[in-house]
């Protein structure tokens, strides 16, 4: 859509008198053509003039019609279409004044293989390989600690499948009694392997009573038959899950529910959620969506409700959501399930029992999640007037970047750039770069990579341009910071090194202002220095999980992968006939080129791939 030629207000009252009196979706443009609102209506003119009126308008309300130069409508069949269209289209372009949910991932299953020795593994997106799904679990955490449950209490597997098959011996996990060793013959039988798959499942299922009260059973016969040492087995099992159940004083419930709770205040929202399946709590996550012009509690919930069960058809949908405020949207949204994904849902907010234990579980997490977090935002803005005030600026700094790298023995070297500003750490802008030919261990050279990369985009008129740049490092870093900017025409801004001074302690930083002459410190109680140890900190972190991670990748990869020819089928055979890649490299080419499938001129390329270094 060309820009809009905007010499005069919006001329709400032209516009209003040609709208449509049906339902529909309505879409908001400032003069520059940019999508502002996505909203829907059952009667779209009723809604629109609700704008228009010249009193009565909250301050972000009246903010988003003081910028609207032009409104498209779309008519629709009925309000369950409106509201279908308009997830349809906040999801595609996310408007800054709509409510925007950041969380797009998929939950976690706990997947259960098939075959003759299941494993169990977490599993996120579509469910395409055989075996059982159960959960969903609200966050990776609450995952892992039912995995790790299970491992201590069952002792099934949780290794990878290729992993698995090339085992001749029995791994750690089995030493330290994590598992049952199903990869080496004679260790367990299928049977007795079956027995604690199915026991796995049973609290999977939520049937942890029945577990329990069958694990005792067992317990006494097998003391009854003096057989003690199963008998001290399966009372650490049941230990163990009863000390789980004790953990899960909200049990009690029955089915699959998820418990919802909104909370809105001036400076943000919090929306909690609350997984409940087979009657048990799996665990809990907080979102804090995006707040433009919906401020009421409702509104807040409607809009979260909408956008989550409707904007991903993978994602797991309850019998009954349990929320604590109600809503006139409810049951068009309702409806709109129904059409979209062929579901019956119920929403209730008067519930009692266990059920009103939950809601007001979620409620309370609410509260303290939204309370901690503006608690924390205020904590940082007053940190950063300290710096402003440290370093003699005129206003408070709104966007502060700081760069690390991280390698080791100059291998994997990744640079980190992360961004905060007055509200906290804006982790959408967090970057990594993938440092590539310079000398290993080079740290010089390797921030002048990652900084040319950086702010080149400046140059190139993209991005943003922060108002301080910290660099993890003393004169040297600051030298090369300083020079990059100059290659490439940086407007200024401030630099800020950060040394770690002699002791290397906390609290006794040396800071470097702009170059080495401006050389100063902080008292270690500075909240000005609290705010730069904070955001070099998580400099830090965040370049070490990327190098971790890239090292890793490297390691993992062998470099018969590089080898035109040789698949994952043939290189299990050569590994097998071998006895290992260490073997493989080894020998020679004629070796090579007498296993099985293994031309000569195959045998020469894979043996240049292993003694390329």
């Amino acid at each position: 859509m060309p820009p809009v030629e905007m010499s005069e207000p919006f001329d709400s009252s032209a516009f209003l008198a040609t709208s449509s009196g049906r339902p529909g979706v309505y879409r908001m443009f400032d003069a520059e053509a940019k999508l502002l609102y996505v909203g829907k209506a059952k009667n779209l003119k009723k809604r629109l003039a609700s704008y228009f009126r010249k009193t009565g308008l909250a301050p972000k309300t009246a903010a988003l019609v003081a910028k609207i130069a032009q409104i498209e409508t779309t008519i629709t069949a009925n309000e369950t279409e409106a509201l279908l269209l308009e997830q349809t289209l906040i999801k595609q372009w996310r408007p800054p004044y709509n409510i925007l949910l950041r969380d797009d991932k998929s939950y976690p299953y706990v997947f259960l293989s098939d075959g003759a020795f299941p494993r169990l593994s977490i599993h996120r997106g579509a469910k395409k390989l055989k075996g059982r799904y159960f959960g969903p679990y609200p966050s990776a955490g609450a995952i892992r600690e039912s995995l790790s449950l299970l491992q201590k209490t069952f002792l099934v597997r949780q290794c990878e499948d290729s992993y698995f098959k090339n085992r001749t011996r029995p791994c750690l996990q089995y030493q330290i009694k994590r598992c049952k060793g199903p990869c080496v013959p004679n260790l367990v039988t299928a049977e007795e392997y079956a027995e604690d798959v199915r026991h796995s499942v049973m609290f999977l299922e939520g049937r942890s009573n029945a577990l329990t009260d069958e694990l005792s059973s067992g317990m006494e016969q097998a003391a009854m038959n003096l057989q003690f040492e199963q008998a001290a087995e399966l009372r650490d099992q049941i230990a163990l899950l009863r000390r789980v159940q004790d953990q899960q004083s909200m049990e009690g419930g029955n089915g699959d529910v998820d418990v919802i709770a909104a909370m809105v205040n001036p400076g943000g929202a919090c929306v909690h959620l609350i997984s409940v399946r087979a009657g048990r709590v799996l665990g809990s996550k907080n979102f804090y969506p995006q707040v433009a012009i919906e401020e009421g509690v409702g509104d807040v919930l409607a809009a979260f409700l909408a956008q989550y069960y409707l904007g991903s058809h993978e994602r797991d949908l309850p019998s009954e959501l349990i929320v604590n405020t109600d809503h006139e949207d409810f049951p068009v949204l309702i409806e709109a399930i129904h059409s979209l994904r062929g579901r019956e849902l119920a929403i209730s907010v008067k519930v009692r029992g266990t059920r009103a234990r939950w809601q007001q579980l979620a409620v309370t997490n609410a509260e303290l999640a939204l309370a901690s977090r503006l608690a924390d935002r205020q904590h940082i803005a007053a940190r950063f007037e300290a710096l402003a005030q440290a370093l003699n600026m005129d206003e408070i700094p709104q966007r502060m970047e700081c760069f690390d790298i991280s390698h080791s023995s100059g291998e994997a070297t990744v640079a980190s750039c992360v961004v905060f500003g007055p509200e906290g750490p804006l982790k959408s802008d967090y970057r990594r770069y993938n440092i590539e030919g310079v000398t290993g261990g080079d740290d010089y050279a390797a921030m002048h990579q990652a900084l040319t990369r950086r702010f080149s985009k400046i140059k190139d008129g993209e991005g943003k341009l922060p108002d301080i740049l910290l660099v993890d490092g003393g004169k040297g870093q600051l030298a090369m910071a300083r020079d990059v900017l100059q290659e490439l025409a940086v407007p200024d801004l401030i630099l800020l090194g950060v040394a770690k001074g002699v002791t290397r302690k906390p609290g006794l930083e040396t800071l470097y202002l702009n170059d080495a002459a401006h050389e100063f410190t902080l008292p270690g109680n500075s909240p000005a220095l609290h705010l730069i140890q904070q955001i070099r900190d998580e400099s830090h972190r965040f370049a070490i999980t990327g190098h971790r991670a890239r090292r890793g990748k490297t390691r993992r990869t062998s470099n018969l992968e590089e080898v035109a020819g040789v698949g994952p089928k043939r290189r299990r055979e050569l590994l097998n006939h071998f006895g290992g890649l260490q073997e493989l490299a080894r020998a020679s080419t004629e070796e090579i080129a007498k296993a099985p499938g293994i031309s000569k001129k195959l045998a020469e390329s894979i043996y240049a791939a292993l003694h390329s270094e």
